[in-house]
């Protein structure tokens, strides 16, 4: 049985990182996930408090998951997606029936990322026009189409080989409007400023609109409350169509099926993946509505992956949505959600460094600050080497406490496992109170 050096050792020396230079590198060594937990080889148990990348929201290591796919293989483990499996068409099914309004049809995908970019061509097939608006402060996935869609830094190392037609607009981030104005007595400039870029842009050469159905690791900004609703009127104004990128609030993880459920609005297309199958396998997929699907009746979808419908990932599917159901799963994410909302108004009046909390089920973030009047941030967005070194600090105090979460700029996401109680909650709670006591000495 290999040692834990020796694993290291071969995953340093023969695969690289995402992300990272690959000098330097401090990578967990993980032998075990059970529930809300990892185990790393040393015994060493860490609560997932990020559901690793937002994607394992029924907890890891579940039973009916395991099943469901070993019964799959026993019988057909792939065939070309251009025929027909049983629990292709089951999945496909109860995607109509738990997505809202007339969105019934779905092609299959294997990622976000595939995803966002098959929405993106049958948005330009369907419409024939070309341009896509997004937002800067988002992030769609890591192929170039994907990444091009999305406003993260990470793309600016391949700049100039970004991908054509995609235009940006600033964010409705409330906590730091562009526009120097507060919720409660704004008049929607975030809305009037996407309306005049449809304007400058032509509405004619605009295929789509394309956000996150709730904000992500973009920094869980919370949209004005009827932004959505506003968007789609621009949409249905303008003949343009509105995605919904619910890879990562999808799912429950809001609190409900899909972030964008929480505005009572239907999108065009809802793009997913992620939660899908709770990171078990990859798939992701496009719904879209009936008159979209419709179009492609006698229209030829250039659209295909030699992995579409992967029959093993669509019953792994199945079995993961059956347990969101079964083990009412959404319900628990927004209970907990609301604690943990408690929890963090305590903490906020403890420790200076908060800036403010958002969340939405449990898909949230806190926002670290040096100073709440003037709220300078802890680290700068993209922030680099120096500029990240309290951040670094805070983020390696949590994992010496025994906790994994996503942390980056000045920004602890909080999103565990949809499974998580109020116990886990509370330990959680724990961990990052005692690591906020390094950012606070930051505090003016």
């Amino acid at each position: 049985m290999k040692n834990r050096e020796d694993i290291i050792k071969n995953n340093l020396d023969y695969t690289l990182f995402s992300w990272s230079k690959q000098t330097g590198l401090n990578p967990l060594c993980i032998e075990k996930a059970e529930g809300v937990y990892i185990y790393d080889y040393n015994g060493k148990r860490y609560l997932d408090f990020s559901s690793q990348l937002m994607n394992v929201n029924i907890g890891h290591g579940h039973p009916k998951v395991l099943d469901a796919v070993t019964e799959q293989m026993k019988k057909v483990s792939y065939v070309t997606p251009s025929s027909c499996t049983d629990v292709r068409g089951e999945l496909g099914k109860k995607l109509a029936e738990i997505s809202p309004g007339n969105l019934t049809k779905t092609f299959f995908t294997l990622s976000g990322a595939d995803s966002i970019d098959h929405a993106i061509k049958m948005a330009r097939l369907y419409t024939g026009k070309h341009k896509i608006i997004c937002r800067y402060r988002s992030f769609h996935g890591a192929s170039y189409g994907a990444m091009s869609a999305g406003g993260d830094p990470r793309k600016l190392a391949v700049d100039s080989q970004q991908a054509p037609g995609f235009v940006h607009v600033e964010d409705p981030y409330c906590y730091r409007c562009p526009w120097s104005q507060k919720i409660e007595s704004c008049k929607r400039e975030c809305v009037d400023h996407v309306e005049r870029v449809i304007e400058f842009e032509g509405a004619e050469n605009i295929a789509a609109i394309l956000m996150e159905g709730e904000s992500g690791s973009s920094g869980c900004m919370k949209y004005p409350p009827d932004y959505w609703h506003k968007l789609r009127l621009l949409a249905d104004k303008y003949n343009i169509l509105l995605i919904s990128d619910e890879v990562m609030s999808g799912f429950g993880r809001t609190g409900k099926w899909f972030g964008v459920d929480h505005s009572g609005v239907v999108p065009d297309m809802i793009v997913m993946a992620k939660g899908i199958t709770s990171g078990y396998l990859p798939l992701g997929g496009i719904i879209v509505t009936d008159k979209i699907a419709k179009h492609f009746d006698e229209n030829i979808l250039w659209l295909g992956l030699t992995y579409s419908a992967h029959p093993v990932s669509c019953a792994a599917a199945l079995a993961v949505i059956d347990v969101y159901e079964k083990e009412n799963l959404i319900e628990n994410a927004s209970k907990m959600g609301k604690l943990l909302e408690v929890k963090m108004e305590v903490l906020k009046r403890i420790h200076p460094s908060i800036g403010e909390f958002r969340n939405t089920g449990l898909l949230g973030c806190l926002e670290l600050v040096k100073n709440r009047q003037s709220r300078e941030p802890m680290a700068p967005f993209n922030g680099k080497g120096k500029e990240m070194e309290v951040m670094n600090k805070v983020a390696a105090k949590i994992r010496e406490l025994g906790m994994y979460t996503f942390v980056r700029w000045n920004y602890i996401f909080t999103a565990p496992p949809l499974t998580i109680n109020e116990e886990q909650i509370e330990e959680g709670v724990k961990i990052i109170s005692e690591a906020l006591l390094i950012s606070d000495k930051e505090c003016r």
